[in-house]
């Protein structure tokens, strides 16, 4: 073997490493994405409009409940325990499991007593909710847990789990014909497969560690909650005040521009498992070249949006009707100002996942915060002065400069790396 072969085959190595991370990455949202699609559409078509609002509440109310957790327990893990030896991850995932099962549990007592006192149609699905919170962090938090240690596999399996104990779980459901069946399907399916993930591990979580866990990484935790949760609420707030301002279908018009992006943005959050754990590695083993992966990274996200972007502008209007029904007039107007959206979201990734790595949470809360504070404001002045199509392109506007603020933090902290550790190159 030449000199030359020995030098090339560890950095073939090492690409064919990080190319199946990211494969399994993919293939964990598409599990993901498409439990999720199905559980909306059976629920819409068995129970209806108004009930389908119920679920969708409940729904919502869990997606707002699953950033708090991230913040506080995975992505703390995934910045500092991506790649370390497995000794440290598993005592590491201990703790972080245990703390997403003590939010769940926290959390999901809230929301059984809010369900009860509530009553009506709303009060036993947010009820059914408060007992399925923690099975459904937990499964979430496995995931994480598995991207971090570079097991993306298990995380695929772990979601498969979930999908087929899924499938029995709706068809009990549609026989009992209530919002509250469907919530705890979803729930007790996605507790089948935390505890599956208990069994793929071999790790118990550690409730009782759980206060332990939140003091030694109260550095970054809770900043990435205030982060999370304000990227959370930016799109809610839009939502509302769009609707307030323009009307309900202008609501349906943006939200049926942003599902024709949907299976791309399905591939930016199955990329979104792998980047942060992904950068972590790259800072540790060549420090010099974080920020040209990042940049890698976020270019190409806003490139190959630009062309899903474009190929949408070619796609016959009898396609789009058939998708989208009557929706499709008012949202074929949108897909310019939607398209430059998630490009702008996606090279903000870039940035983000460099910051994340670095451990830089000052930085990358206010960078979120900035482009929280855009899009809630470019979305409703938008509205206020061009109704639907203003909405769309002040979002457009905020996600790029939002995007440009992320970058200069990361540009920042990769400096003040550079002064601490002046062997450390970052070009």
């Amino acid at each position: 073997m030449t000199t030359e072969e020995e030098k090339t085959r560890p950095a073939r190595s090492a690409t064919r490493a990080l190319v199946g991370r990211l494969s399994w990455g993919l293939a964990d949202q598409a599990a993901s994405s498409m439990s999720n699609f199905a559980v909306g559409v059976y629920v819409a078509r068995s129970l209806g409009v108004t009930a389908f609002g119920v679920f969708s509440l409940a729904w919502v109310t869990y997606g707002v409940v699953l950033n708090i957790s991230r913040g506080l327990a995975t992505d703390p893990l995934v910045v500092r325990f991506s790649g370390v030896p497995e000794a440290n991850w598993r005592k590491a995932v201990a703790r972080s499991t245990g703390t997403a099962l003590g939010v769940g549990t926290t959390i999901g007592v809230v929301c059984l007593a809010a369900g009860l006192a509530l009553g009506g149609r709303m009060g036993p699905a947010f009820a059914c909710l408060g007992v399925m919170l923690p099975g459904l962090l937990l499964q979430d938090a496995w995931r994480f847990s598995f991207f971090a240690a570079g097991a993306g596999r298990k995380a695929f399996v772990n979601d498969v789990v979930w999908g087929v104990a899924l499938v029995p779980a709706m068809v009990v459901a549609d026989r009992m014909n209530s919002v509250a069946a469907f919530v705890l399907a979803w729930g007790a399916s996605a507790t089948v497969a935390a505890v599956y993930g208990y069994v793929q591990s071999g790790i118990l979580p550690r409730v009782t560690q759980a206060r332990a866990w939140l003091r030694e990484q109260r550095d970054l935790g809770y900043r990435y909650l205030v982060e999370n949760v304000s990227l959370s609420g930016a799109s809610q707030l839009r939502a509302y005040g769009l609707g307030a301002i323009v009307g309900v279908g202008a609501v349906g018009a943006v939200r049926g521009a942003e599902l024709l992006t949907g299976p791309f943005l399905a591939v930016l959050m199955g990329l979104s498992l792998v980047t942060v754990p992904e950068a972590a590695r790259v800072l540790r083993r060549a420090p010099h070249r974080l920020g040209r992966f990042c940049l890698c990274l976020g270019g190409g996200q806003a490139g190959a949006a630009l062309l899903w972007g474009g190929a949408l502008l070619l796609m016959p209007d009898r396609i789009g009707e058939l998708v989208l029904g009557h929706v499709w007039p008012s949202a074929s107007q949108l897909i310019v100002p939607i398209t430059l959206s998630v490009a702008g979201a996606g090279l903000g990734t870039g940035a983000a996942a460099g910051l994340r790595a670095l451990g830089a949470a000052r930085r990358s809360l206010r960078s979120q915060l900035f482009s929280s504070a855009c899009y809630v404001t470019g979305g409703l002045g938008g509205a206020v002065f061009a109704g639907t199509v203003g909405s769309a392109w002040g979002v457009a506007t905020a996600t790029l400069c939002g995007s440009a603020v992320w970058w200069l933090h990361l540009r920042s902290a990769l400096r003040e790396r550079q002064h601490s550790f002046p062997e450390v190159r970052t070009t």
